[in-house]
This record gives structure tokens, sequence and C-alpha cells, in this order.
């Protein structure tokens, strides 16, 4: 490793020991806003939106890096830092069954509200729609990175995998939808 990269992981490191919550916060909110100018730029957006990429900042910021921080710390203090099969197992599925679905709801009402600006109406209606296939989705895919967070990660590093795992699936729903997208736009249409 560089010695220029070396001093910084060194400083990330120190920073992480002696701010965790700040630090995670911080880390949540760069890895948000890069995730979305990715899918920006892939999605074929030829001007970045700035408002959105800050919004998308402000929720890594306030909410994703605080709450994986206490989550996390909750768990282990529930199940006393066990790192076993089973008590990974019970981790996982607490953590799918309270804040998966909550963490889902809270950032369509996020998005759909202060992101893209609609009315509370047209986000209802989208959650209403959306939101049950949203969270099977999740479903086939979180449990796994919850495995392997709660099984091999240490604690304090769990919010940054999170949150790395979460700048790619984020860049994944993206191509995503717009594939969805051009997909439907390639129908002909009926009269």
């Amino acid at each position: 490793m560089g010695s220029v990269a070396k001093k910084g992981l060194q400083k990330y490191l120190f920073q992480l020991q002696h701010h965790p919550l700040r630090t995670k916060a911080i880390t949540a909110a760069v890895l948000s806003g890069i995730s979305d100018t990715v899918s920006q730029k892939l999605s074929g957006i030829p001007k970045l939106q700035l408002r959105r990429i800050l919004l998308k900042m402000l929720f890594g910021f306030a909410y994703l890096g605080p709450f994986g921080h206490y989550m996390y710390m909750l768990l282990d203090k529930i199940f006393k830092g066990k790192r076993d099969s089973k008590t990974v197992v019970k981790k996982v599925v607490l953590e799918q069954l309270t804040s998966s679905p909550c963490n889902n709801l809270l950032f369509m009402i996020y998005y759909g509200v202060v992101v893209e600006g609609r009315p509370w109406k047209h986000v209802k209606s989208t959650i209403k729609q959306q939101y049950p296939k949203v969270q099977m989705t999740a479903w086939t895919f979180w449990p796994v990175v919850g495995w392997v967070n709660h099984r091999y990660v240490p604690l304090q590093f769990r919010v940054i995998f999170g949150s790395l795992v979460a700048f790619c699936w984020g860049i994944f729903l993206n191509l995503r939808a717009r594939s969805m997208t051009l997909s439907k736009a390639a129908l002909p249409k009926s009269n």
C-alpha cells in the first residue's frame, strides 16, 4: 500500500476509534453521494443533479450512519457479542424483520417527499404499489450481507461494510430501474 493511502487509512482508523459515530455518519454520507453520482452517470442523466446527491448524502449522514451505529451496538448487547452461527442467524432474522422494513419504508418516504418533492398523496400511492416488491427484493439479498457482517466483520466496521454494500446495491437498483424503463420504451404501443 502506498504511503499516502496508508497514512489516510491510519487517520481514518484513528477517527473511527475516537469518534465512531461521526466517522460512520460521514462515511455513510460520502458513500451515498458517490453511489448516487455513479448511478446518475450510468443511468445516462446528462447533467448531475447536485441537489439529489446532497439530499442522499444528508440521508446517509443523518440517518444511515447513526442508525447503523446504534443498531449494531444494540444487537451485540442483546446477544452479548456472540458470533456463533446460531446467534448470527438470530441477529440476521431480528434485523431483517425490524430494521429492514423500517429502513426501506423510511427511504421511500424520504426519497419521494424530500428528494423528488412529490405530494404525500403520490408518495403514499407509490409506496402502496412498490413497497412489497422492494421489501421482498431486499430480503433476497440483505440477509446474506447481514450474515457476513455479523459473522465476520468486527463491530466497529459493520456500518462501513453495510455502507459499501449499499453503495453497490444502489448502483444495481438504478441500473435495474433504467433497464426496465428502456425495455418498456422499446415495447410497441398498442392502440
